[in-house]
């Protein structure tokens, strides 16, 4: 009688089984796809145009950029974003100009894809209130906008330059929403907002209850002297808010970006930018003032060089 040695003859079955475990094992990798690439973009508050912007922005790049995953990030707005994204902490972000040091050098995790509109500098107070002018801040509670935010150091130099810095103006610092809140509550006598008309909020506090918005044109050339060039003079229109129309202190906007992101990452990021120019203005109205020949005004902050390449190719 022959015997067999427990094992033996299922060696082969066992090998078997191996060889398909691995084959399938193999298969698998080679089909799986890669994660995902993540796009976080740095906004601002949920009721501004950063917000809005983005979000419009990251549902056209989930659906037109397949292995992206772009998300918004709420934040206190330009300063903040420009920190999270030479800090890597996110892809993409919004900032005023003004916010950027005039030394590209200093900041040189940091390049642009576009300049997206202007930003316009509100003064908001109560209708019926007694602030009618800048003068009139002097000894009252006045919101310079977010702590880390555009907003913030815009109006700290607008104050400076009025002759209001320091202990002139009882300070705080929130952001629009909290801002428009306080105004309501009698908390404060104003707040500064930086932002692109219109500004959804503000535009809301108007239609239920006397608002005015202060005229800060005189404010536009010392700015300019003190802090460069940037600052620009722009109108607000009775038809954006129902109120009187102003004209007040605006500066550039810009869409930054990581410098170490691919170039034909940032490419494609700036064609849609730019071919999906309607989509984004249906978002809000601000994004639809862009154009191919006024984005690539960086300065001084250069161009990523995905973006330059998809420009000169495109030739504006």
């Amino acid at each position: 009688m022959s015997r067999t040695w427990p094992g033996r003859a299922a060696r082969p079955a066992t090998l078997l089984v191996v060889l398909l475990a691995v084959a399938v094992g193999l298969t698998a990798c080679r089909d799986a796809p890669g994660a995902p690439v993540e796009i976080r973009i740095a906004t601002g508050s949920p009721t501004a145009v950063y917000h809005a912007f983005g979000e419009s922005l990251a549902a056209i790049l989930n659906r037109e950029l397949p292995g992206v995953r772009a998300s918004v990030v709420v934040t206190a707005a330009s300063a903040e974003n420009v920190r999270l994204v030479g800090s890597g902490q996110a892809e993409l972000g919004f900032t005023q100009a003004d916010v950027l040091p005039a030394d590209p050098a200093m900041e040189p995790r940091v390049a642009a894809i576009a300049r997206v509109y202007d930003d316009q500098l509100h003064l908001v107070a109560s209708g019926g209130g007694p602030v009618r002018t800048v003068e009139d801040l002097r000894g009252r509670r006045v919101s310079v906008g977010a702590a880390g935010s555009g907003t913030e150091i815009t109006a700290m130099r607008l104050l400076d330059v009025a002759g209001l810095a320091g202990d002139q103006v009882r300070q705080s610092r929130l952001g629009l929403d909290e801002s428009v809140a306080a105004l309501r509550s009698g908390r404060i006598d104003a707040f500064f907002f930086s932002g692109g008309l219109p500004v959804r909020a503000i535009a809301d506090l108007a239609a239920g209850s006397p608002t005015r918005v202060l005229d800060l044109g005189a404010w536009t050339e010392p700015l300019r002297a003190h802090y460069g060039e940037v600052y620009v003079s722009r109108d607000i229109p009775r038809s954006v808010y129902g109120v009187d129309p102003v004209t007040t202190v605006a500066d550039p906007n810009f869409l930054i970006v990581r410098s170490d992101l691919p170039q034909s990452l940032v490419r494609d990021v700036t064609r849609l930018l730019m071919e999906r120019r309607s989509e984004l203005a249906a978002a809000h109205p601000a994004a639809g003032r862009m154009s191919p020949r006024s984005a690539i005004a960086t300065s001084p902050l250069p161009l990523h060089a995905g973006a330059a390449a998809w420009y000169r190719d495109a030739k504006p």
